[in-house]
Order: C-alpha cells, then structure tokens, then sequence
C-alpha cells in the first residue's frame, strides 16, 4: 500500500486501541494490542504521517531510531535489591527503567497526554546484543521489567534486506504478533503532502514530468544510487533558503541530496533552465495583466517544457495568494471567537488584560503540543498568525484606554477588510491567469488540462475554489472535462477501429 493508505490504517489501529467501554476498560485489552510494524524503503515518510497522526488525533509521540541504542539504555542498568520470601533474605537482580519507557513518562508529565505513540525506527536493524531484548519487547511491549504505559500505542518501523545489510528477520512467533504494514513508493499520494509542506516548485514541475526519477535505488560498481522522498522534500528546504540568501543552487549542492549522479545533474539543468524562466516571463506582471505582449508571443512559441514550467511558476504564485487567504480566514474566525469573549468577561475585567491571556493560551498551546512533537507545520503558522493579530489588538487597545474594546474591534474590521481586498486581488490574478493561458496555449490544450488538474491537487487552491469560487477555474473545468469525453470516445472508437469522418 502507499504510505497515505498506511497512515489511515495506523489512524484507525491507535482509535481501536484507545477506545474504552463503559467501565473505563480498553475494548481490545493491551495485552492483544499488537505494535504495528511498518516495513518499506528508506526515506518514504515513515516517521513523517507518525508526526500528522499524532497531530491530528491529538496525542503524544515520541520517536526512537533503535540503532542509537545500547542495551543499557534500552533495558536499563543493573541493579542488585534485597527482597524477603518467606522469612528469608535474598539478592535479586533488577533493572533501573529504561531510557526509552522513562522519557514516555517524562512526556506524559511534562505535557498531560496520558495518551500517545512510541515509534521504534529501524527495529529490525539493531545490533546482535540488543536483537534477543528487541523480540521480546514486540512481544509483551517489556524493557527490563519495565511496560509502556497504557494509552501509549507502539508503532515500528524497518527496511526490507535488499535496502540494508544489517536487517535480522524475525521469525514467524515474532511475526505473528505484530500487524504488519507493507509500504511502497508512491510519487501521487507524495505530491499531495508535498503540495501542503510547499515544496519548491522546481521540484514540483520537474517530477510530474519525471514521475519515475521520484525514488530510484540502484546497486552500482560504486556502490548504492539512490534518489528519496526524504531527499526531494530536505533539497526543497535547502533551495528555499538557498535562495532567500542569495546563495547559488548548483550541482555541487543538488547532488548532496540526490546521491544519484544522473538525476542529480538533470534536475540541476532543469533548476537553471527554471530559474530562467522565473526571471523571463514575470509572472507577477502576467496575473497582474500588465504582462507585454512580447510576453504572450514567447509563451505561444515555447516548447512543452517551458510551458511546463511556466505553469508551474503561476501554480506556486497562485497556492501563495491561496495559501495565505485560507489561513487568514481560519485565523479570522479563531479571532471572532476569542474576542467575543472578550467583549463577554470586559465587564468583569480589563481588554487588554483578557487579550493578554488570549496570547498566553495560544503560546501555551502551541508549546504544549510542540513538546508532544503533535505540533504540523500548518498547526505552527496558524499559532504564530493568531499570536500576531492578538498583540496588535492589544497594542491597540492600550493606545485607546477611554475605550478599549471599540479600538480592538475597529482593527478586527479593518483585517476583516483587507483580507476581502486580498480575495478580490486573487480572483483578478485567476481570471488573467486563465485570461493568459487561454491566449498562449489554445482553450483546448494539453497545457490548460495540467492547470486544471493541478489547481485542485493544491490543498490551500482548492479550499479557496470551493470556499470563495472561481468562475474561471469551474467555466475551464468544465470545458475541460467536457473535451477529455470527447478524447475519451475517439479512442474508444479508434480501438474498435472505427474513424470519424
């Protein structure tokens, strides 16, 4: 299955896991909990839909590559005590807690999550003197004497032998007591998150193009290529701030991430030939419509990959404008809510005391799940979003002490304005993008299908779609759909051998 099929069924294990009766008791007893083993290639995203589970269901995690580990640290040191049976002394030898199941405990302490995920990468990797403590640990979820509390669910992860040479298999006993979870490369299930973490659009445009050099591992006279998820989504962080410096991308900083030769200096190629076309074609200007026609007529007479291109740097232009509308509108109605009750408590207290506490809950907030490693990356510009129009609206309201809560509320409306403004700016940039495309590639091309399709593949585009419209993408659509039937039935036709006339 893809890793977003292996993320639902991890979802649903921990909801089964924690799911109580009415007596307070598990529904399936912890001793029937089986960890959950993830087995797939290296850098598919393992650890990452671990970090989204726990965010969206609100949990704890906390994750443990199990080849740093010794066996002291996994099992813990140990300890002589002296224990009396029966009238009589003896020394009996015991363990200190586990490194592992004590920063479980810290967590639980330090945040409150009575509840989480304890995910062991790498489990089937671990060195000979840890193996035999490893097995047993899948089996009855026990460092040296030592359990994983309840509520915290054990999830796994390894490779399969062809990827790593220091893998042990398990035999069937182990085997048989975990629920086993088989996860394979998948370039439309990655675009999607992908599309959500922003990964550069270089990336992005270069891959569709070029869905089979998503992930390559090859075996060569030199030793193991390879090309990764990971290493996609760790390139497109370097780019960015590459970028944001002035610091030259070249083949020399590519190849650190792509370790296969080949790909690595088609991509940087494709980069240079991106950028150019970033500088060349103006696409500010373009959904401005204030593009020149000398514009226009180079779009026209471009081959497929610049139209390619192009399509994806108005694509990131746009996810920008859409990206940013959405959380404006989420932080706006978290907002209205927290200063309504405002208003509410103002009798009895000050604004900006009120707002005061407000910023503290969301930093509490934030930091709480943030210790839980539950914090997304959308989670954490939400929070940073709210903090920031919070402290204006108390900035405000104590340069207007005769009346606090007109000053805040004057502010709130004016966000309120200027985010509207902000929609009516992206619906003018959609009609000249569609305006632009239509004019350089034909209403009908193949370059107007990926636009269409790739608007909507955009998780921040297509929220705004179907929260605000656009009149342009769905009158496009439409057409769009309505010309692929018609591809679709003289195919049809061709394959039965029959020809229109």
């Amino acid at each position: 299955m893809n890793i977003k099929e292996a993320k639902e069924q991890i979802m649903h294990t921990v909801q089964s896991y924690l799911a109580q009766d009415e007596y307070g008791r598990y529904e399936i007893p912890v001793n029937k909990q089986r960890p959950v083993f993830l087995m797939g290639p290296p850098g598919i995203g393992k650890t990452e839909i671990m970090s989204q589970v726990a965010g969206e269901l609100g949990i704890g995690l906390l994750s443990y590559s199990m080849t740093h580990h010794t066996r002291q640290s996994a099992l813990g040191l140990p300890i002589i005590k002296q224990k009396n049976y029966f009238g009589k002394e003896y020394d009996v030898s015991e363990y200190t807690m586990s490194e592992i199941i004590s920063s479980v405990y810290e967590m639980m302490k330090r945040t409150g999550m009575k509840n989480g995920l304890l995910f062991l990468d790498e489990i089937n990797c671990v060195s000979e003197t840890l193996s035999p403590i490893m097995l047993q640990f899948l089996q009855y979820k026990v460092f040296g004497g030592h359990k994983v509390p309840e509520g915290w669910i054990v999830v796994t992860a390894g490779n399969p032998p062809e990827y790593n040479n220091s893998v042990h298999e398990f035999d069937i006993v182990t085997w048989d007591r975990l629920k086993r979870i088989d996860i394979e490369p998948d370039y439309a299930v990655w675009k999607e998150y992908a599309y959500m973490a922003g990964v550069h659009p270089a990336i992005m445009t270069y891959l569709e193009n070029k869905q089979q050099h998503f992930y390559v591992i090859e075996t060569t006279a030199d030793g193991k290529s390879f090309v990764t998820a990971r290493g996609w989504d760790d390139l497109s962080r370097i780019i960015r701030q590459y970028e944001k410096q002035g610091i030259k991308v070249d083949i020399n900083v590519i190849a650190q991430y792509l370790q296969n030769e080949k790909i690595a200096r088609d991509f940087s190629i494709y980069y240079d030939l991106y950028k150019k076309y970033q500088s060349d074609y103006q696409v500010d200007k373009i959904l401005n419509g204030t593009s020149a026609p000398e514009i226009l007529e180079r779009a026209q007479k471009a081959a497929y990959d610049e139209r390619f291109s192009l399509i994806g740097l108005l694509l990131e232009y746009v996810g920008r404008d859409a990206k940013i509308i959405i959380q404006t509108e989420d932080t706006l109605a978290a907002l209205m809510k927290q200063l309504s009750e405002v208003k509410q408590k103002s009798r009895a207290q000050s604004v900006d005391g009120l707002i005061e506490i407000e910023i503290d809950n969301v930093r509490s907030q934030q930091k709480r799940l943030a210790a839980a490693n539950a914090l997304s990356q959308q989670d954490s510009d939400r929070f940073v979003m709210q903090r920031k129009f919070l402290e204006s609206y108390l900035k405000e309201a104590r340069l207007h002490p005769e009346d606090m809560f007109e000053a805040v509320r004057t502010k709130f409306n004016a966000d309120a304005e200027r985010h509207e403004r902000n929609c009516a700016a992206a619906k003018i940039h959609y009609d000249n993008m569609f305006s632009f495309c239509d004019d350089a590639f034909g209403k009908d091309s193949q370059q107007l299908l990926i636009l269409v399709t790739e608007l909507v593949a955009n998780p921040f585009i297509a929220k705004y779609i179907a929260t605000k419209g656009c009149p342009a993408y769905f009158a496009h659509d439409e057409q769009m759909l309505f010309h692929k039937r018609n591809l679709d039935i003289i195919k049809g036709f061709e394959k039965l051998n029959i020809h229109l006339k």
